[in-house]
Protein backbone atom coordinates (compact mmCIF):
# COMPACT_ATOMS: atom_id res chain seq x y z
CA UNK A 1 0.00 0.00 0.00
CA UNK A 2 1.36 3.04 -1.18
CA UNK A 3 0.88 5.80 1.58
CA UNK A 4 -0.16 9.48 0.11
CA UNK A 5 0.60 12.61 1.77
CA UNK A 6 -1.85 15.05 3.05
CA UNK A 7 -1.25 17.66 0.60
CA UNK A 8 -2.37 14.70 -2.27
CA UNK A 9 -5.72 13.83 -0.50
CA UNK A 10 -6.83 17.30 0.14
CA UNK A 11 -6.02 17.77 -3.76
CA UNK A 12 -8.84 14.55 -4.34
CA UNK A 13 -10.97 16.03 -1.80
CA UNK A 14 -10.97 19.38 -3.69
CA UNK A 15 -11.65 17.35 -6.48
CA UNK A 16 -14.68 15.28 -5.39
CA UNK A 17 -16.23 18.39 -3.60
CA UNK A 18 -15.93 20.16 -6.97
CA UNK A 19 -17.43 17.31 -9.16
CA UNK A 20 -19.99 16.99 -6.13
CA UNK A 21 -21.27 20.70 -6.29
CA UNK A 22 -21.30 20.72 -10.45
CA UNK A 23 -23.15 17.67 -10.27
CA UNK A 24 -26.06 19.17 -7.91
CA UNK A 25 -26.10 22.35 -9.69
CA UNK A 26 -28.77 21.79 -12.21
CA UNK A 27 -31.33 19.77 -9.31
CA UNK A 28 -35.05 20.90 -9.23
CA UNK A 29 -36.65 21.45 -6.27
CA UNK A 30 -37.92 18.08 -6.19
CA UNK A 31 -34.81 16.37 -6.73
CA UNK A 32 -33.32 17.74 -3.76
CA UNK A 33 -35.64 16.14 -1.76
CA UNK A 34 -34.83 13.02 -3.39
CA UNK A 35 -34.72 10.03 -0.02
CA UNK A 36 -30.39 9.44 -0.42
CA UNK A 37 -29.00 6.26 0.86
CA UNK A 38 -28.38 7.69 4.01
CA UNK A 39 -31.72 6.57 5.72
CA UNK A 40 -33.57 9.35 7.32
CA UNK A 41 -32.26 12.13 4.97
CA UNK A 42 -32.78 13.66 1.56
CA UNK A 43 -29.97 14.52 -0.45
CA UNK A 44 -29.56 18.11 0.27
CA UNK A 45 -29.37 16.67 4.30
CA UNK A 46 -26.54 14.87 3.32
CA UNK A 47 -25.06 18.27 1.29
CA UNK A 48 -25.71 19.95 4.16
CA UNK A 49 -23.83 17.20 6.57
CA UNK A 50 -20.67 17.33 3.92
CA UNK A 51 -20.41 20.96 4.82
CA UNK A 52 -20.50 20.78 8.53
CA UNK A 53 -17.61 18.05 8.15
CA UNK A 54 -16.11 20.51 6.49
CA UNK A 55 -16.80 23.26 8.83
CA UNK A 56 -15.18 22.00 12.10
CA UNK A 57 -12.30 21.82 13.40
CA UNK A 58 -11.28 19.78 16.42
CA UNK A 59 -12.08 22.95 19.01
CA UNK A 60 -15.30 23.02 17.72
CA UNK A 61 -15.96 19.68 17.08
CA UNK A 62 -14.93 18.92 21.10
CA UNK A 63 -17.27 22.00 21.85
CA UNK A 64 -20.26 20.58 19.87
CA UNK A 65 -19.51 17.18 21.55
CA UNK A 66 -19.71 18.77 25.51
CA UNK A 67 -23.09 20.68 24.52
CA UNK A 68 -24.70 17.29 22.97
CA UNK A 69 -23.97 15.74 25.97
CA UNK A 70 -21.32 12.98 24.23
CA UNK A 71 -24.68 12.22 21.97
CA UNK A 72 -22.82 12.01 18.75
CA UNK A 73 -25.78 11.29 16.88
CA UNK A 74 -27.29 14.39 18.48
CA UNK A 75 -24.13 16.39 17.25
CA UNK A 76 -24.01 15.02 13.37
CA UNK A 77 -27.88 16.71 13.71
CA UNK A 78 -26.94 19.81 15.30
CA UNK A 79 -24.07 20.86 12.60
CA UNK A 80 -26.28 19.27 9.49
CA UNK A 81 -29.35 21.68 10.20
CA UNK A 82 -26.51 24.68 10.86
CA UNK A 83 -25.36 24.44 7.63
CA UNK A 84 -29.08 23.15 5.78
CA UNK A 85 -30.24 27.12 4.77
CA UNK A 86 -33.57 28.14 4.20
CA UNK A 87 -33.73 26.70 0.36
CA UNK A 88 -31.82 24.38 -1.84
CA UNK A 89 -29.62 26.94 -3.64
CA UNK A 90 -28.36 27.80 0.16
CA UNK A 91 -27.36 24.49 0.93
CA UNK A 92 -25.26 24.22 -2.41
CA UNK A 93 -23.71 27.77 -1.92
CA UNK A 94 -22.81 26.62 1.47
CA UNK A 95 -21.06 23.58 0.28
CA UNK A 96 -19.42 25.37 -2.45
CA UNK A 97 -18.03 27.84 -0.24
CA UNK A 98 -15.88 24.90 1.54
CA UNK A 99 -14.77 23.59 -1.19
CA UNK A 100 -11.06 25.20 -1.13
CA UNK A 101 -10.63 24.66 2.19
CA UNK A 102 -8.78 21.87 4.87
CA UNK A 103 -10.85 22.71 8.07
CA UNK A 104 -11.50 19.22 9.50
CA UNK A 105 -12.72 17.55 12.69
CA UNK A 106 -9.95 14.97 14.55
CA UNK A 107 -9.38 12.51 11.84
CA UNK A 108 -7.29 11.87 9.31
CA UNK A 109 -7.27 13.91 5.89
CA UNK A 110 -8.05 10.28 4.04
CA UNK A 111 -11.55 9.90 6.19
CA UNK A 112 -12.86 12.95 4.61
CA UNK A 113 -11.83 11.69 1.23
CA UNK A 114 -14.16 8.80 1.97
CA UNK A 115 -16.67 11.23 4.02
CA UNK A 116 -16.75 12.60 0.54
CA UNK A 117 -17.11 9.75 -2.10
CA UNK A 118 -19.56 7.71 0.14
CA UNK A 119 -21.89 10.35 0.65
CA UNK A 120 -21.37 11.92 -2.74
CA UNK A 121 -22.92 8.52 -3.83
CA UNK A 122 -25.50 8.63 -1.36
CA UNK A 123 -26.39 11.59 -3.07
CA UNK A 124 -25.94 10.86 -6.77
CA UNK A 125 -27.00 6.96 -6.94
CA UNK A 126 -30.83 7.86 -6.08
CA UNK A 127 -30.80 10.83 -8.56
CA UNK A 128 -29.71 8.42 -11.15
CA UNK A 129 -26.09 10.60 -12.02
CA UNK A 130 -23.11 8.37 -12.01
CA UNK A 131 -19.53 9.63 -11.93
CA UNK A 132 -16.42 7.94 -13.06
CA UNK A 133 -14.05 8.07 -10.23
CA UNK A 134 -10.21 8.39 -11.15
CA UNK A 135 -8.98 4.91 -9.66
CA UNK A 136 -6.13 6.09 -6.85
CA UNK A 137 -8.79 8.24 -5.66
CA UNK A 138 -11.39 4.94 -5.13
CA UNK A 139 -8.50 2.86 -3.49
CA UNK A 140 -6.88 5.01 -1.26
CA UNK A 141 -10.83 5.07 0.58
CA UNK A 142 -10.93 1.48 0.32
CA UNK A 143 -7.33 1.36 1.61
CA UNK A 144 -8.35 3.77 4.72
CA UNK A 145 -11.52 1.66 5.29
CA UNK A 146 -10.19 -1.70 4.94
CA UNK A 147 -8.32 -0.77 8.24
CA UNK A 148 -10.11 1.08 10.58
CA UNK A 149 -14.00 1.23 12.59
CA UNK A 150 -13.89 4.93 13.36
CA UNK A 151 -16.07 6.54 11.64
CA UNK A 152 -18.10 3.89 10.33
CA UNK A 153 -17.74 -0.12 11.02
CA UNK A 154 -15.62 -1.04 7.69
CA UNK A 155 -13.18 -3.03 9.00
CA UNK A 156 -15.09 -5.10 11.14
CA UNK A 157 -17.53 -5.08 7.92
CA UNK A 158 -15.40 -7.30 5.77
CA UNK A 159 -13.98 -9.56 8.26
CA UNK A 160 -13.03 -12.94 6.97
CA UNK A 161 -13.41 -12.29 3.52
CA UNK A 162 -11.20 -11.62 -0.04
CA UNK A 163 -12.00 -8.37 -1.17
CA UNK A 164 -10.46 -8.05 -4.44
CA UNK A 165 -11.07 -5.03 -7.03
CA UNK A 166 -11.44 -5.78 -11.10
CA UNK A 167 -10.82 -2.29 -12.08
CA UNK A 168 -8.14 -1.25 -9.97
CA UNK A 169 -4.92 -2.68 -7.70
CA UNK A 170 -6.91 -3.12 -4.36
CA UNK A 171 -7.44 -6.08 -2.31
CA UNK A 172 -7.27 -7.49 1.04
CA UNK A 173 -8.32 -10.26 3.82
CA UNK A 174 -8.53 -14.00 3.49
CA UNK A 175 -11.68 -15.94 2.77
CA UNK A 176 -14.78 -15.97 0.44
CA UNK A 177 -13.95 -13.82 -2.45
CA UNK A 178 -16.32 -10.73 -3.14
CA UNK A 179 -14.86 -8.99 -6.00
CA UNK A 180 -16.13 -5.88 -8.61
CA UNK A 181 -15.45 -2.20 -8.95
CA UNK A 182 -13.33 -0.70 -6.11
CA UNK A 183 -16.30 2.36 -5.74
CA UNK A 184 -19.05 -1.16 -4.90
CA UNK A 185 -16.49 -2.62 -2.72
CA UNK A 186 -16.32 0.55 -0.78
CA UNK A 187 -20.08 1.12 -1.01
CA UNK A 188 -20.51 -2.59 0.91
CA UNK A 189 -17.60 -1.86 2.98
CA UNK A 190 -19.51 0.94 4.53
CA UNK A 191 -22.58 -0.51 4.75
CA UNK A 192 -24.40 0.28 1.55
CA UNK A 193 -26.00 -3.13 1.00
CA UNK A 194 -28.30 -2.55 -2.36
CA UNK A 195 -24.23 -1.94 -4.15
CA UNK A 196 -23.38 -5.89 -3.48
CA UNK A 197 -25.50 -5.97 -6.88
CA UNK A 198 -22.55 -4.79 -8.21
CA UNK A 199 -20.12 -7.57 -6.61
CA UNK A 200 -19.33 -11.00 -7.31
CA UNK A 201 -18.39 -14.26 -5.87
CA UNK A 202 -18.65 -16.99 -2.45
CA UNK A 203 -18.67 -13.59 -0.02
CA UNK A 204 -21.23 -11.56 -1.40
CA UNK A 205 -23.87 -12.87 0.52
CA UNK A 206 -21.94 -12.38 4.19
CA UNK A 207 -21.31 -8.68 2.42
CA UNK A 208 -24.62 -8.42 2.01
CA UNK A 209 -25.86 -9.44 5.41
CA UNK A 210 -23.14 -7.19 6.67
CA UNK A 211 -23.78 -4.28 5.11
CA UNK A 212 -27.77 -4.21 5.77
CA UNK A 213 -26.54 -4.49 9.70
CA UNK A 214 -25.33 0.20 10.45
Amino acid sequence: MTTLSDRTVWSMIRAERTALADDLGPLTAEQWATPSLCDGLTVREVLAHLTAGASLNTLKWLAGVVRCRFDFDRQVAMRLAEQLGSRPADTLDRFRRVIPGTTKPPLPAVAMLGETVVHGEDIRRPLGIRRTYPVETVTAVAEYYRGTDLVVVAKGRIGGLRLAADDGPFATGDGPLVTGPTLALVMAMTGRAACCDELDGDGVGTLRRRAGVR
